[in-house]
């Protein structure tokens, strides 16, 4: 045994082993890999206007109200209006305008939290939603025509009773 000649057996094995050339990767693996590539880029792609769409639903919408200023006595619930007149008092964030058929009482936000947004007897022009009895501002126009931005005022209009009963606090 000692006498066995390792490079016949060597030679022996190559020429028995495989018959054929190592073979190249499979197309259908190639294809399987591109298909999956471009499915996961179009997934992506699509989540990602899928969350630019959302964003733009999410965020607060402007709300323009009418130019021409109202009568504060003819102010409804859930309207969006401008009201013209001169400030009568200020408490805090909030204000009191007054025209000549009525006064409002406004509501500025955090934005007039100083008490000094709006001076006593200076005319502006106030535009927002008027709800249960407050103009919740959203933009204040003073005389000279600057514009105070006080961002969304109030929210989008909410029905039915289970609303009424949070924002009352009734049952």
């Amino acid at each position: 045994m000692s006498n066995v000649d390792h490079t016949t057996s060597h030679t022996r094995h190559e020429d028995v082993g495989t018959p054929h050339p190592p073979k190249p990767p499979h197309k259908n693996r190639t294809r399987r890999r591109a298909a999956f590539g471009i499915t996961a880029f179009a997934i992506l792609a699509l989540g990602a206007a899928a969350g630019a769409g959302a964003m733009k639903l999410a965020s607060p919408s402007i709300e323009l109200a009418p130019m021409t200023p109202v009568a504060i006595s003819s102010m409804q619930d859930w309207s969006l209006v401008t009201v013209k007149g001169k400030v009568a008092e200020v408490f805090g964030n909030k204000f009191i305008v007054q025209d000549d058929s009525g006064r409002a009482l406004v509501e500025t936000g955090p934005s007039g939290e100083s008490g000094t947004l709006v001076g006593l007897a200076e005319a502006v022009s106030v535009q927002g939603r008027f709800e249960h009895g407050f103009l919740h501002a959203t933009y204040i126009v003073r005389q000279d025509g600057s514009i105070e931005v006080l961002g969304p005022a109030g929210g989008p209009p909410r029905h039915g009773p289970l609303e009424d009963m949070l924002r009352h606090g009734k049952p």
